[in-house]
C-alpha cells in the first residue's frame, strides 16, 4: 500500500509556489504499541499554515523540510493497538496532508459521523468554529447590542463571528468580503446587516457607510487597511481581537502599521491578539451551544470542497488567494 503525503522542499519567499513542495509517495506507517492507523477522509487547509512554512520562530514549529506537514484531518481507524479506540471508528487529529495516518491514540479525538458531517469537525464544529467562538465572546469582550465589524466575513471563521455575533443579539452586524457573490451571501444567507466589497473602495469610507454610528467590536482577519479602518470608526471603548492577518503573510517587506494608533487613547479602545489553543477549556461550552444552532439551521454554514490528495496544495493556495467560500476542505 502507498501513501500519498506533500512534503515542504523549500520555504516560500512571498507567495508560496509549487516548486516549493513535493507529493511523495512513501509506505503506509505500521501503527506501533498504543497507536492506530487511519485513512484520512478529510484534510484541512487553513491560512496559519503559511506561517508554519517559514523559518521565523512563532507561535508553531515551522514545518520540517523534505518532511510531512501537518495540518487537521479527520478519518477512520483501519487498524488499531490502543484500548478504547476501534477499527471503524472515526477520529479528527493532526497528521493531515497525507493519506494514512499512524498516532498515539492519545492525539486521536473520537467524532460521531451521525451527529454531523465529518467534515464540519474541521470547521464549524471544530477549531474554526471554536476561533470564532472564543474570539469574539471573550477576546473582545462581545456584549448585547454591541455593532460588530467582521473582516474576511466570508471564510470559515468570519461567517461565524458574525452569525453568533447576531444569535448573541448583536445591534448590526458589518461583514467585508472580496466580491459580489459574497456580499451577497453575507446579507441575505448570513443574515449580516450591512456587507461590502473590499475591492470596490477604500475599506474606511465603505464602513463609515456601513456602519455610520460607529463600531463596537472589530473582529480582525485581514490586517492591513481593514485594522486601520476599524480603528477610525472605533466607538468608545471599542475592542479589537485579532485572530488573522492574511493580508500580509506573503509579503517579503514589513507591512506598515496603522497611521491612526493613537485614536485608541480618545476611544479608550484596546486591541488584543489570541490563539484559539489559549481557549480549549471553552471547548464544553462551545459544543453546547453551537451544536445546536447547527443541526437547528440557526447558524448556518459553507465548505469549499476539493477533490484528491493531489489537489491539496492548489486547495491551500485557494485560501490564501480567497477563493473559498467557507471552510476549506480537501476530500480524499
Amino acid at each position: 500500500m502507498i501513501n500519498r503525503e506533500w512534503h515542504l522542499l523549500s520555504r516560500p519567499v512571498g507567495w508560496p509556489k509549487p516548486e516549493d513542495f513535493a507529493l511523495v509517495e512513501a509506505p503506509v506507517p505500521t501503527p506501533g504499541e498504543g497507536q492506530v492507523l487511519v485513512r484520512n477522509k478529510y484534510l484541512s487547509v487553513d491560512p496559519y499554515m503559511r506561517g508554519r512554512m517559514s523559518a521565523a520562530k512563532s507561535y508553531a514549529a515551522p514545518f520540517e523540510l523534505d518532511k510531512v506537514m501537518q495540518g487537521g484531518a479527520v478519518g477512520e481507524v483501519i487498524e488499531s493497538n490502543a484500548e478504547g479506540v476501534a477499527v471503524g471508528d472515526h477520529v479528527l487529529h493532526f497528521f493531515g496532508w497525507r493519506e494514512y495516518a499512524a498516532m498515539d491514540a492519545k492525539h486521536a479525538v473520537k467524532v460521531d459521523p451521525e451527529a454531523a458531517p465529518l467534515s464540519t469537525y474541521l470547521g464549524v464544529l471544530g477549531m474554526t468554529g471554536l476561533t470564532a467562538y472564543a474570539g469574539l465572546l471573550r477576546t473582545a469582550s462581545f456584549k448585547e447590542g454591541d455593532v460588530v465589524f467582521v473582516s474576511g466575513a466570508a471564510g470559515a471563521v468570519g461567517s461565524q463571528v458574525g452569525q453568533i455575533a447576531k444569535l448573541k443579539g448583536a445591534s448590526r452586524v458589518i461583514g467585508s468580503a472580496g466580491s459580489d457573490e459574497k456580499v451577497k451571501l453575507l446579507v441575505d444567507e448570513y443574515g449580516f446587516d450591512a456587507a461590502f466589497n473590499y475591492r470596490n473602495g477604500p475599506v474606511a469610507e465603505q464602513l463609515r457607510q456601513a456602519a455610520p454610528d460607529g463600531i463596537d467590536v472589530y473582529f480582525d482577519n485581514v490586517g492591513g487597511d481593514h485594522l486601520e479602518a476599524a480603528i477610525g470608526s472605533l466607538n468608545e471603548g471599542g475592542r479589537i481581537a485579532i485572530c488573522g492577518m492574511i493580508s500580509v503573510y506573503n509579503n517579503t517587506e514589513p507591512a506598515p502599521g496603522p497611521k491612526n494608533l493613537a485614536r485608541l487613547i480618545q476611544t479608550r479602545g484596546r486591541i488584543e491578539g489570541f490563539l484559539v489553543g489559549d481557549h480549549y477549556d471553552l471547548q464544553p461550552q462551545f459544543v453546547q451551544e453551537v451544536g445546536p444552532w447547527v443541526a437547528s439551521g440557526a447558524l448556518k454554514y459553507r465548505e469549499t470542497v476539493v477533490e484528491g490528495i493531489e489537489n491539496n496544495l492548489e486547495a491551500f493556495l485557494g485560501v490564501l488567494r480567497g477563493d473559498n467560500i467557507g471552510k476549506m476542505v480537501v476530500k480524499l
